[in-house]
Parts: structure tokens; C-alpha cells; sequence
């Protein structure tokens, strides 16, 4: 195993108890309970942790939308969260809903002003790893459960079952799972280079690892293949895995990947991304000490801030 480093919505193990799923409303009176808020999730801006809920809180009682059993602390506590989107917040003049990364909070009557409902991206750095676990499955599950309300088969509507793990149809038995969607992440090398490339909207300066959604039927090490050679045109040999994390904006699993590059040229396809460059170590180095204003590294947490902060510092085959 490759090292695995430290990042956002790495799993420290929660206990996710699946075995208790088909009876966890038994347990709700003893649970401690999280609010998610228009895909934000309810949060202590001053102790940067998530904000625990009594069962019978105001906020929770009366939120009338689904809630999930996310599993067991290490202490048997057991964990929900609860999807309050219906309750009117202040600043609530836009949805937010589905935009990529929103900086506003949004506080809720009854709590005090260090408590708000944040966007995930916005912390995701400042989150403990159980924290982090618990807002990425509530984000998730609530995501699906918001776009998947109608069975696939056939078309009529589905009722929430096993604690929010499952959605079933009454009218052909079919059952529906959450949906996770593989994507490849990589840490394309040549010599002392690494390929970055950008998205149309990134802002000004801002470079990332190439990444895309593996296809049905293809491997990891295919997909990665594919996705560097039509977003830059460059051409990769050997292929290795690296590590993986979720990703839940809305349902990815990023699978992080290495990969030596056989050719160099770039041939950028603008369908795809705006722009692509090989960076040097030292640039790459100086970007993430702040001493390189020609280009903005991903922000830690990220597992392209991951991979490539292991890069510099050669460490990717840690703890093998």
C-alpha cells in the first residue's frame, strides 16, 4: 500500500453499524444529530467542529425531510443527520444548492453567531478526519436522495428505507443504492515535471492534477490514460495507484493514480479544459510556500494537494 497521507474525507473508521440500519429509529432518542442545510452542513466556526444535536432540538424535530444513520462513535453514540432544507434561514436569496463553492454562511435563529450552515469545500481543511467522514456520507446521502426520488426502471416514486441507505419502489420491487462515481486523479511525471492543467472559471492562476470519470468497462490505469491524452494530448506508460478518497460534491470517488509521461508535447483540447503546463519541483514548490504568484496550487485537503505535496517531498511510497 502506497502512502496514504492526510487529507479531506480520509476514513478514520467510523463504525457504520449496517447491521443496525433496518432498526436505527430505536436508537434516534439516544443519537447526537447533524443538520444539513442546502447541501451546507451545520458547523462551530470557532472550535471548527460539526455542531451535535440533541434528537428533540427544535431544528431536528421539526425539519419533516430525511435522515440518515451514519454509524457509531467509538463510544457507541450513535450518529444521524438530517436534511433540513425545508426551514427558512437568513440569507437565503439564492439557491445555493448546486453551485460549485459558495463562501456565504448562513445562520440559523436559536444559534449563536459562531454556529452556521457552511459550505463543505470552504472548511474542508479545518475539519477533524471523524468530522470530515460524517459531512461528506450526510452530504452525499442527502444529494442522492434529492436527485433520486423517482425509480429508474420505471418511473414512479421511491420511498426512503434502511435508515437512508436505500430507496425502493413500490410499484416494480425494484431497490436503488446511493451512486458513487470513480474518477482518476493523476500525478502525471516526466523528469522533474508534473502536469497541471486548469478548468474555464478556476480563478486567475489556479492549476490542478488532470482528472476524469472513469468510463463501464475500463480499468483504472485505461481511464487514466485516456483522460490525460484527450485533455492535453500527452501519451502515459506505466499507470500506478496511489490512494483514494471521496469526494461528495456530488458522489465521486477520486482515485489517485501515477504515471509517467512518454511524450511531453501538450495539445490541449479546449472542450475539455482551458489550459495545460508542465511545472518544474521548484515552481510547484514555491507555489505551495506562497512565492510563486504565476500559479495557485490546490488548497490542502484536497488529494491533489495530497499527491502532490508527497511528490516534493518524496514520499509517495510511504509505508510500503
Amino acid at each position: 500500500m502506497k502512502n496514504a497521507g492526510t487529507t479531506a474525507f480520509g476514513s478514520p473508521g467510523l463504525n457504520r453499524a449496517a447491521d443496525l440500519r433496518d432498526k436505527a429509529a430505536q436508537m434516534l432518542p439516544a443519537a447526537d444529530c447533524l443538520a444539513i442545510w442546502r447541501g451546507k452542513i451545520l458547523f462551530e466556526c470557532k472550535s471548527k467542529n460539526l455542531v451535535r444535536l440533541p434528537h428533540d432540538h427544535a431544528l431536528i424535530a421539526e425539519s419533516g425531510q430525511p435522515s440518515a444513520f451514519l454509524g457509531l462513535e467509538d463510544d457507541g453514540t450513535p450518529i444521524f443527520a438530517f436534511d433540513v432544507s425545508a426551514r427558512d434561514a437568513p440569507d437565503t436569496d439564492r439557491d445555493t444548492r448546486d453551485r460549485s463553492s459558495d463562501p456565504s454562511r448562513n445562520r440559523c435563529p436559536g444559534f449563536g453567531n459562531h454556529q452556521a450552515f457552511t459550505e463543505l469545500r470552504d472548511i474542508l481543511a479545518k475539519l477533524s478526519p471523524r468530522d470530515a467522514e460524517l459531512a461528506a456520507s450526510s452530504r452525499g446521502l442527502f444529494a442522492w436522495h434529492r436527485n433520486h426520488g423517482f425509480c429508474a426502471k420505471c418511473g414512479a416514486a421511491t420511498t426512503i428505507s434502511m435508515a437512508g441507505w436505500q430507496r425502493n419502489c413500490s410499484t416494480c420491487g425494484t431497490a436503488h443504492f446511493p451512486r458513487i462515481d470513480p474518477v482518476v486523479i493523476v500525478l502525471a511525471l516526466h523528469g522533474n515535471s508534473v502536469l497541471l492543467g486548469r478548468s474555464p472559471g478556476w480563478p486567475e492562476g489556479m492549476y490542478s492534477l488532470l482528472s476524469g470519470f472513469m468510463e463501464p468497462g475500463e480499468s483504472m490505469e485505461a481511464a487514466a490514460r485516456r483522460e490525460v491524452f484527450e485533455e492535453s494530448g500527452v501519451n502515459l506508460s506505466e499507470v500506478g495507484y496511489l490512494t483514494s478518497r471521496p469526494w461528495p460534491f456530488p458522489a465521486s470517488l477520486m482515485i489517485g493514480c501515477i504515471a509517467r509521461a512518454e511524450t511531453t508535447e501538450l495539445t490541449v483540447d479546449p472542450k475539455e479544459i482551458e489550459d495545460a503546463r508542465w511545472f518544474t519541483r521548484e515552481e510547484v514548490a514555491a507555489s505551495l510556500r506562497g512565492a510563486n504568484p504565476a500559479l495557485f496550487p490546490p488548497v490542502p485537503g484536497t488529494i491533489a494537494h495530497l499527491l502532490i505535496c508527497n511528490w516534493l517531498t518524496d514520499t509517495l511510497e510511504q509505508g510500503r
